[in-house]
């Protein structure tokens, strides 16, 4: 019952995540739904966890008594005089850049969902920040073998075009990290492709690369 109500939302929430499906986009096609549903099926397992833990812990814990703290659903408010703290500041993520060649081709939202970096046949491409890897394969076509690296639940990075990949799906990575190796598939010319997805919208990854966006 639990798997019949958690998988169509769970999928519903990857593939929203993994990369939007954008009219005309080659992100939506076939090849890429198979690609989420490794995505998928690691999360289920995740969520899966998570909800035996919260049961867990409904069946183990007892009621609070007044020396225990305030009844559940209420809290104390801060002392008179003093201001209440402020919210948590929202996530953020700072991006290094994953190669150092120059930018050949420019971010324009439409016919480039990223940019494109000038680089040598096996130049290193790095993790642009710490995160797991989700994705690694080569069925999305224009983008030949790519790696996508989950950095929490609003930032994704995308790195095409690569000759050799050096990481697996679910391994966790760090900044900086090797990833791939620079090559041409599914492309002309040598060149790592870079994208940025911000809840599942390309953006222009300049600014984060430059410092001007976290």
């Amino acid at each position: 019952m639990l798997q019949r109500l958690m998988a169509p939302a769970l999928l519903g929430a990857v593939l929203k995540m993994a990369f939007c499906r954008e009219a005309g986009n080659p992100l939506a096609s076939i090849a890429f739904e198979r690609a989420a549903m490794k995505v998928h099926n690691h999360f289920f397992r995740a969520a899966a966890v998570m909800a035996a833990a919260v049961s867990l812990v409904a069946c183990t814990s007892t009621p609070l008594n007044q020396s225990q703290g305030p009844a559940p659903g209420f809290y104390p408010l801060p002392p008179a005089g003093r201001p209440a703290p402020p919210p948590a500041p929202a996530k953020t993520a700072t991006f290094l850049r994953p190669a150092p060649g120059r930018t050949i081709s420019k971010f324009d939202g439409t016919g480039n969902k990223g940019i494109d970096i000038a680089g040598n046949m096996g130049d290193p491409i790095v993790a642009s920040a710490d995160g797991r890897v989700v994705y690694v394969g080569g069925e999305l076509r224009g983008y030949g073998n790519m790696v996508i690296v989950k950095h929490n639940d609003t930032y994704l990075t995308a790195y095409a075009h690569a000759q050799t990949i050096l990481v697996k799906e679910n391994e966790v990575v760090r900044q900086g990290q090797k990833i791939a190796e620079i090559g041409n598939s599914g492309a002309d010319r040598v060149k790592l492709h870079f994208e940025i997805r911000k809840q599942g919208v390309a953006v222009d990854p300049e600014p984060y690369l430059n410092g001007d966006l976290h």
